[in-house]
């Protein structure tokens, strides 16, 4: 056998498939394309599902792939046994209707035997119970004495969903010795022992079964073959687990440089560099693929598996960031099979670094809360942590669900993941109505039930106004015939040219008229079954179902609409180059005077990115580029390279807007015919909305203008105040700072000669606790940062001992607490001293065992609070 490593068997296992006639396919995105029913590619055959279907007509028959996924299920045993993994590969190949069993198992048994020069007598074959045809193919074909041939039951060879493509499968396993057994003699695969490895799975895809349960021979069957990359390489590389093969081995050899640790020098350790070895693969990858961290979906499973493998780092006491060390080692290695890993380190290293960072700056704290509550709990005999608890972890801390989970289990607790998923359903809950408001039309759910009924089309692309038939009007709710003059209603046209809001684009505005009518149109939204309604006010004479009327847009406010948007495709692929690929629409807002576009990013933009896209807007805009539209087909669109919400539901027929070669994408919205109409582009702000979104503000055209009026003004004004031109204005700001710091600097000066002051009246009250000193003071007026030096001072002088002070400043109440450096290594932490002495006046806090900061409530209950220090210290 062969010794190969993991990267050379990828290759030669494509290349071998290549020459039997099979296309290499490079590994599909992690982010699964046009299938909302997966959260992340989990296996082989999942990106190819469309063309087993027969959706979609897949580029050759014959195809082979190694595609990388990630599956969680089992994320709880990762570390725990060498077993389980998030990330690995699997190599496959495939056929659509093209060859079958006989050549699937010809093959796989050539590949092993004679490319990797596998002993054939260590060689296994399993089949479906019932599939004589695979038997024989094993026996008489390949020659595989029937000893070693094993049927088994549909559970272990048979491959089905509830309906559609399925069939039998046959499985190949590698006999480790007697060594790994059990000591049975009929010991064989299907045995629950570590004797027999299965490492390759072929599913011969030949029914298709129906909701009755009846599986009925597919015209063209086809093949679906899955082969483990990282089993199959500790096979040939005889090693006893995938921690144990040489390219994985080199992420542990980089953890052990890292934390000082030897590698199965502790078993509870090991357990830590297991969990941070997989995870590292997995959040690389993901991160390529431009899954970014946040609170839902795939981004959790990121966040989770970056904040699992920090957390890790810590037991093995890894002090600071290090998690993108290990990412390098994956791009530097794994680049030979991806090479979009070494173009995207940058974005890699990034994003994991921005959440290490962030989980850091959190999970000290968090897990001295979590700590201290356990000792509560066990102090009561209680081994449950309240859903009250776990949400506030998650909610304060960024602690995931799962990581209180882990951490409890290591405790011996549970976790009410209840209590915590109610919670956690009142907080969207709370945020959906906040979001969406209260509904400001009057539709009752009858109306609404209605409204569905009824169907109208959009003419506005072509037309701004028509002559068209009213067919349904409703008031308060409920259908009328006719709404009259000051009455608002709820108007359904038989065809219209106004927008209804929707793709982040807000409704259209105009008039109705007829004879001896004027309406108002104040808003065009539309039903979630695609019925246009407008929001009328009738202003002069009545409007009755089945008038004829004239419908005409407010062509300014569409001209307006129509600019923003188009540059919101502008601005979207200009985010994308200068910020990266993993830039995804997360949301926008397109109105008449500004927009906003919600974005996948992983921090703030710099003041010099936002310049840059900014420049590239516009620099667009001056192209005077061609915006054409035109329908097509969703693949035409893919090939096209449109961007659109992939995720979202389109029809068989798409809008596609392209704006010269810079910008195609999907949109059903309304444009300019050049990107010139948009005049001028200009950000206003930048913000996050969520963990792993940001958004962007912006106007075009006379809104810039009156933008940029309006603070010209402003900037009079102020100069006015400052008593200077507005040409002067920055130079009379500087002169003022400067003078500002002086007197700052005085002030700062005078503090601290009266801290110097306070610091001697504090060491006449020195107390004693047993043999530890102590000082504790009740000040008013200092700041913080005055009392935090206050605390360094008397640390300096006393020597040994512990210093608690607090400071009113009007309402606010601040603690600070101080242990000198000797006592610290005899326990004292000036974060439990602290947080005790906060928690009697009703406040919180914690920090370093050497210094620490809490803020209190009840001001009446200082003297009460400092006294309890002697307590703390006693006990």
């Amino acid at each position: 056998m062969k010794k190969i490593g993991l990267h050379e068997l990828r290759k030669m296992y494509l290349e071998f498939f290549e020459e039997k006639g099979h296309l290499i396919h490079e590994s599909y995105s992690l982010v699964p394309q046009n299938d909302k029913s997966l959260l992340l590619i989990g296996a082989g055959m999942a990106p190819l599902k469309k063309y087993f279907t027969g959706e979609l007509v897949p580029p050759k028959t014959r195809m082979t792939t190694c595609q990388k996924c990630v599956r969680t299920g089992d994320i709880d045993n990762v570390g725990i046994t060498d077993r389980h993994g998030t990330f690995f590969e699997m190599l496959g190949n495939f056929s659509f209707g093209d060859y079958f069993k006989k050549e699937a198992v010809e093959w796989a048994w050539e590949f092993l035997t004679e490319r990797l020069e596998v002993n054939p007598e260590k060689l296994w074959a399993t089949v479906y119970y019932e599939d004589d045809e695979a038997y024989n193919i094993w026996k008489d074909v390949v020659g595989v004495p029937e000893e070693r041939i094993v049927r088994l039951g549909k559970e272990d060879n048979f491959w089905e969903l509830e309906v559609g493509p399925s069939g039998p499968c046959s499985e190949i396993y590698v006999d480790r010795g007697e060594e790994h057994g059990c000591g049975c003699a009929d010991c064989k695969p299907g045995c629950e022992c570590d004797r027999f490895i299965e490492i390759w799975n072929l599913v011969f895809t030949q029914f298709d079964k129906d909701e009755a349960g009846v599986y009925h021979p597919l015209a063209n069957p086809n093949i679906d073959t899955g082969m483990g990359l990282e089993r199959m390489s500790t096979v040939l590389e005889v090693a006893d687990n995938i921690f144990e093969t040489t390219v994985i081995r080199e992420i542990i050899t980089k953890i052990e440089e890292i934390a000082k640790y030897k590698y199965k020098s502790d078993s509870k350790l090991d357990i830590s560099v297991r969990v941070i070895t997989d995870h590292i693969r997995a959040a690389t990858f993901l991160a390529s693929d431009g899954v970014l961290p946040s609170n839902e979906g795939r981004g959790y499973v990121m966040r989770r598996i970056i904040r699992r493998a920090a957390r890790h780092g810590k037991l093995l006491g890894i002090e600071g960031s290090f998690l993108s060390e290990l990412a390098n080692v994956v791009i530097n290695s794994w680049c030979v099979g991806y090479p979009e890993l070494l173009e995207k380190k940058q974005l890699i290293n990034d994003v994991i670094s921005v959440e290490e960072r962030k989980f850091q700056e959190t999970i000290d704290i968090g897990m001295d809360i979590l700590d201290e509550y356990i000792e509560e709990l066990k102090a009561n005999n209680s081994n449950q942590i309240d859903g009250e608890h776990a949400f506030k972890l998650y909610d304060t801390y960024g602690f995931p669900l799962d990581l209180t989970l882990e951490l409890a289990r290591e405790k011996d607790m549970t976790v009410d993941e209840t209590g915590f998923k109610e919670l956690m359903e009142q907080q969207r809950t709370r945020a959906r109505e906040a979001r969406d408001g209260s509904d400001n039309i009057g539709w009752s759910s009858q109306s609404k039930k209605e409204m569905v009924d009824y169907e109208n089309s959009f003419v506005g692309y072509e037309l701004l106004a028509d002559e068209i038939e009213v067919v349904a009007i409703y008031h308060e709710g409920n259908s009328v015939d006719k709404i009259t003059e000051g009455q608002v209603g709820q108007v359904v046209l038989k065809s219209t040219p106004f927008y209804g809001e929707s793709g982040g684009q807000i409704g259209d505005t105009g008039t109705i008229k007829g004879s001896n009518l004027v309406a108002v149109v104040k808003d065009t939204q539309k039903t979630p079954n695609s019925t246009y309604y407008h929001v009328v006010e009738v202003t002069k004479g009545e409007l009755s179902v089945a008038d004829v009327v004239t419908a005409k847009v407010d062509a300014f406010r569409r001209g307006a609409i129509m600019r923003n948007h188009s540059a919101t495709h502008l601005l979207h692929k200009a985010l994308k180059e200068v910020l990266g690929e993993h830039v995804n629409q997360a949301g926008s807002e397109v109105g008449d005077d500004r927009a906003r576009f919600d974005f996948t990013h992983y921090e703030a933009m710099t003041p010099e990115q936002i310049k840059r896209v900014e420049d590239l807007v516009n620099e667009r805009i001056l192209e005077s580029l061609p915006v054409a539209i035109d329908e097509m087909s969703m693949p035409e669109a893919n090939e096209k390279g449109a961007i659109g919400l992939f995720e979202g539901k389109y029809g068989d027929q798409v809008r596609v807007v392209a704006m010269g070669d810079f910008s195609v994408e999907l949109c059903g919205g309304v444009h300019v015919d050049n990107t010139a109409q948009i005049g001028v582009f200009k950000i206003t702000g930048e913000s996050s909305v969520a963990s792993g979104v940001r958004r962007v503000e912006y106007m075009t055209s006379m809104s810039v203008l009156a933008h940029d009026i309006n603070l010209e003004e402003e900037r009079k004004a102020l100069a006015k105040v400052m008593k200077t031109t507005p040409q002067e204005l920055i130079q009379k700001a500087n002169a003022i700072n400067a003078e500002l710091k002086e007197a700052l600097k005085e002030i700062e000066q005078l503090r601290k000669e009266k801290a110097a002051e306070s610091t001697q009246d504090l060491f006449d009250n020195i107390q004693k606790a047993g043999d530890i000193s102590y000082i504790t003071k009740a000040l008013k007026d200092i700041d913080a940062n005055g009392l935090r030096d206050l605390v360094d001072q008397i640390k300096d002088k006393i020597g040994s001992g512990v210093v608690v002070l607090s400071s009113i400043q009007g309402e606010k109440l601040t603690f600070i607490a101080g242990v000198t450096k000797d006592l610290v290594g005899k326990g004292y932490n000036a974060g439990k001293i602290v947080k005790s002495v906060a928690q009697v006046t009703g406040g919180n806090g914690g920090g370093r065992p050497d210094m620490a900061t809490a803020g209190g409530k009840d001001i009446s209950k200082v003297d009460e609070a400092l006294s309890k220090v002697k307590d703390f210290i006693n006990s």
